[in-house]
């Protein structure tokens, strides 16, 4: 059986045989990625597939790039996310604080509201009168959510779209990891059959 693998401690590529280290790109990680996890990632992959050949560490690297890629995707959505809950926030006090205001103090409103949803953002304390204020009108957690993902749809079904992509082409690199090596294993099979038939016996059609 595999043994558990801690995404918290570090790994090196000595996992890569010597002669396929060329076949292994440099991790290309952004600010904020941990590159003893990446190690980690990739050394579950490389445990799990076992590649032997030179064919399967190159679809194996590329199915641990794609995984981070996977990985890299849902924490940026998830940024994402709480980056829109702000702008949530504000244009869910917009429509307490700016409804029914007067044309001439309309531009005073918005500049308020924008410096509340500030406040809401960098002042813990200010968050919990401005939520509290909120839910007095009626506008709980799961009403800020369904506002987060209506200001944030557009770029959802990208963020949707990168992760299916990824999905796919990992799915479909396993799968050629096991045509590869099915093909490997009928020609091993093959050969052995030839071998073991004396010499001069034309071997049967099939």
């Amino acid at each position: 059986m595999n043994a558990p693998v801690s995404l918290n401690q570090p790994h090196s590529g000595s996992l890569v045989p010597s002669e396929f280290e060329a076949l292994c790109p440099s991790p290309q990680l952004l600010p904020g990625e941990n590159i003893n996890q990446y190690h980690a990632v990739r050394a579950a992959i490389f445990r799990d597939i076992g590649p032997q050949s030179a064919i399967e560490w190159l679809l194996a690297i590329d199915i641990a790039e794609l995984s981070w890629e996977m990985q890299r995707y849902r924490v940026l959505r998830h940024r994402l996310l709480s980056t829109y809950r702000q702008k949530a926030i504000e244009m869910t006090l917009r429509r307490i604080d700016v409804a029914g205001i007067a044309p001439d103090f309309q531009d005073v409103a918005e500049i308020y509201t924008i410096h509340n949803a500030l406040d809401w953002q960098l002042d813990a304390s200010a968050a919990l009168d401005i939520e509290d204020r909120l839910r007095s009108y009626g506008f709980d957690q799961h009403a800020i959510s369904m506002e987060v993902y209506v200001q944030a749809r557009e770029i959802l079904v990208l963020f949707e779209s990168l992760l299916n992509g990824a999905q796919l082409r990992r799915l479909m690199l396993l799968k050629e990891v096991n045509n590869f090596r099915r093909s490997k294993m009928v020609d091993l099979a093959n050969v052995a059959e030839r071998k073991g038939q004396p010499d001069g016996v034309d071997l049967p059609r099939r």
